[in-house]
């Protein structure tokens, strides 16, 4: 017997969808959104108290700051008609116009276009949300606003156009990234270096202090919102209510368990206690290494990635706070820019076609072409992202300076820059 699958028209009554793709997509729409009040929740529980507020709130104004620049022009140039595979053409698609008389995108044939454009909106809110770790304490808020309009039309507009426009440069070349290891995660990650980099360090990171976590039950509810909401942000990259989804569910779960679990043994392997902290950051890891592959590998290969994206993780964190002077302040290269890169290569070596017919087979099963292919793609975004980074934060820095008083940031930035507190 066959399967009964409706089909709903389109207000005007000339497209028809799949109606139980539309509420999926509605869904994960929504699942992604709540990732970004979870990483305030997580980024502001890490930070001192004097902090908590100012940090969460920057991650959080991207809700509102982004989805405004989203419509306007972001959307256009990600995913508007190509110019050259570099960028897209926003003029057909300003403030959205007439979106819902278009043809829906190629690769999502079967749910409307602005759902499409709505889903991508929320993974453009928590890309520069992403970078608030690495300059949280210190920062001017108004200077991170800057940054976050002018890192999403010159370096996430760019990145999400090469990688996942039919004609863009990436894609075209073979890279495969299923959520966003490239889009997402490194450019995040690496960006957030150039700004740790530009801000120069801390007066408590200087004089080595111990900063105390404010909240690590902040922390653990953050995490909780992610992970939750990560399956929108994975299984929703399918476009689709199908089997494609359920696999890149069960692979983020998977190697979020797996990254949690590693970090935390490899921690007590080396002298420490397991911690909440270090659960939590550790599957937060496991999320992020999955990302670009959730969609391409299997559930066993879910978890070495997961595994091993979280001890690499975990060794450049050590390298970092003991080796450089780098003051990151809440791990955004190690967790994102390193964990991105980690998925992005397994990708490369774990892709089967029997997973996805539409991806291609890793290094493993002779895909030695690929592999190459998904390397160069990897360095070309980690150099893209770390030098647009450094100009990005530098032109903001000529704007609005970057960095508050020291006074101020003995104050605390809750004080000083929102006159609120906990």
């Amino acid at each position: 017997m066959g399967i009964f699958v409706p089909l709903v028209a389109d207000f005007d009554g000339s497209k028809v969808y799949n109606s139980g793709d539309s509420a999926w997509m509605l869904v994960s729409t929504a699942l992604v959104l709540l990732m970004t009040p979870g990483l305030s929740f997580f980024y502001g529980g890490m930070v001192g108290k004097k902090n908590v507020i100012s940090t969460m709130f920057q991650s959080f104004i991207a809700t509102g700051l982004i989805s405004v620049l989203w419509v306007v022009i972001g959307f256009g140039l990600a995913f508007g008609p190509s110019i050259g595979g570099f960028i897209g053409n926003p003029s057909s698609l300003f403030m959205m116009k007439g979106i819902n008389g278009m043809e829906p995108w190629s690769l999502a044939p079967t749910i409307p276009l602005l759902l499409f454009a709505l889903f991508q909106m929320k993974f453009a809110i928590i890309t520069p949300a992403l970078v608030v770790g690495a300059t949280a304490e210190r920062i001017r808020f108004t200077s991170y606003v800057l940054f976050m309009v002018l890192f999403s039309v010159l370096i996430y507009a760019p990145l999400a156009h090469w990688t996942w426009h039919p004609e863009g440069i990436l894609f075209k070349l073979g890279v495969l990234d299923f959520a966003g290891g490239t889009v997402v995660h490194i450019s995040a990650g690496c960006s957030a270096l150039a700004g740790a980099i530009l801000l120069k360090r801390r007066k408590v990171h200087m004089a080595k202090e111990e900063v105390k976590p404010a909240r690590v039950t902040y922390v653990l509810l953050g995490t909780g919102l992610l992970w939750f909401g990560w399956f929108g942000f994975n299984a929703g990259s399918a476009t689709a209510a199908n089997s494609l989804a359920v696999d890149a569910f069960a692979n983020t779960n998977t190697a979020s368990a797996a990254a949690g679990l590693a970090w935390i043994f490899f921690d007590m392997v080396r002298g420490r206690k397991p911690s909440a902290l270090g659960f939590s950051i550790g599957a937060v890891v496991g999320l992020v290494a999955i990302t670009p592959a959730a969609g391409f590998v299997g559930l066993p290969q879910s978890v070495f990635i997961g595994l091993f994206g979280a001890v690499c993780s975990n060794l450049v964190v050590h390298w970092k706070n003991s080796k450089t002077s780098i003051d990151d302040t809440l791990d955004v290269f190690p967790c994102h820019g390193v964990g991105g890169i980690v998925g992005m290569i397994l990708t490369g070596v774990f892709a089967s076609k029997k997973i996805n017919p539409a991806g291609n087979d890793g290094l493993i099963y002779g895909g030695t072409e690929f592999f190459l292919h998904q390397l160069l793609g990897c360095v070309i975004v980690v150099v893209f992202a770390t030098v647009m980074g450094f100009i990005v934060f530098k032109i903001v820095d000529v704007i609005i300076p970057l960095r508050v008083s020291e006074a101020d940031e003995i104050q605390g930035l809750d004080i000083t820059q929102h006159d609120e507190s906990l």
